[in-house]
């Protein structure tokens, strides 16, 4: 746990001066006069935020096996709290999701919010890959690239086809790779006992799309309504930075390449500096300045912020976070619920 902290203290500082330098680099005035140009923008800005935490919520929800049910109040909340957590901390989805399922384990049984969360983040991979390998092509045919960016769009494409590859083959051979690897210490390993729970796991994900094919659907939109949200507030932002809308396409080329440095950058917490000095380089490729590409990443960092304060007021309340012993050492139990159960929805 000391070597978690050291490493996010360790990123954060390195990002911090990243954004520092980059800032610098393009003026601080103008970055603080753009930033003043969006004005109260920004809360339309992260009310669409709001609307795409939303949209992974509805799509959770949907992936719940019946007679189980999750409100949309409790799913939203849930999504809320995980993104904070990934966003606050250099483990990222490595602790962001289970604190969903842990957040709703009071609502609903632990395995199917387990089974639901690891069917939505699948359908999610595979929508963020197809978006971003969609505007990496847009990228690389519509825009002179330095070479450097050519080989970045280039590999982000064939990432994506890999992972598509790779779903397809799961779904077709199903083979029980988590659960055979925990039973791999023989019946007297303390892992063998997992295995079990594990394949039953593993089942519910490959037979989803056959149990629910009209949940499909829905899932399958929201993931989509998720990303056009995030165009929408790409294309808002630039519009009240230039004074007029910027074409449709550029506005997913950014939204896709902001998805792109998050997947790569997800240890960063908040991704510090790198948002900046990565959308700066792409806004300075498609002709809007490199001051423009800081300024919406701050715009969106400002966004981030908001909605991770809402999380952490969530998670303290739901006593996911408890402090340690009085007198103590400074400890806190993470992802440890009260003993109380919650009410339903």
């Amino acid at each position: 746990m000391q070597r978690f902290r050291l490493t996010g203290v360790l990123t954060a500082a390195g990002g911090l001066a990243l954004l520092v330098w980059v800032v610098k680099q393009v003026g601080v005035a103008q970055v603080e006069a753009n930033f003043r140009q969006v004005g109260w923008g920004l809360v339309a800005i992260v009310s669409l935020g709001g609307l795409r935490f939303l949209a992974r919520a509805v799509a959770w929800r949907l992936c719940f096996d019946p007679p189980h049910q999750l409100s949309v109040a409790d799913a939203f909340a849930a999504v809320i709290c995980g993104d904070a957590l990934g966003n606050l901390t250099p483990l990222g989805p490595l602790v962001g999701e289970p604190a969903k399922a842990a957040f709703v384990r009071g609502r609903v049984p632990l395995a199917p919010a387990v089974a639901a969360l690891a069917v939505e983040n699948l359908l999610y991979t595979l929508s963020a890959a197809a978006m971003i390998a969609a505007g990496m092509v847009a990228l690389l045919f519509r825009f002179q690239l330095p070479p450097s960016l050519r080989d970045v769009g280039e590999a982000a494409i064939a990432g994506a086809v890999l992972l598509f590859a790779v779903a397809l083959w799961l779904l077709w051979r199903q083979p029980a790779l988590i659960s055979r690897a925990l039973g791999a210490g023989g019946p007297d390993s303390r892992l063998q006992q997992h295995a079990s729970r594990m394949r039953q796991l593993e089942e519910q994900i490959y037979g989803f799309a056959a149990r629910h094919r009209s949940a499909l659907t829905g899932v399958i939109l929201a993931e989509i309504g998720f990303h056009a949200l995030g165009v929408a507030e790409v294309h808002l932002t630039l519009t009240l930075l230039n004074g007029q809308p910027p074409p449709l396409m550029t506005s997913f080329i950014l939204e896709t390449t902001n998805r792109l440095i998050t997947v790569v950058f997800k240890f960063v917490p908040l991704r510090l500096g790198v948002d900046e000095a990565g959308t700066a380089l792409f806004t300075e490729v498609l002709g809007l300045g490199s001051q423009t590409g800081v300024t919406l990443a701050i715009v969106r960092k400002a966004r981030v912020l908001f909605w991770a304060a809402a999380g952490a007021v969530l998670l303290v309340r739901e006593g996911l976070f408890a402090a340690g012993p009085a007198g103590g050492q400074g400890t806190e139990r993470a992802l440890t619920l009260k003993d109380e159960p919650k009410r339903g929805p």
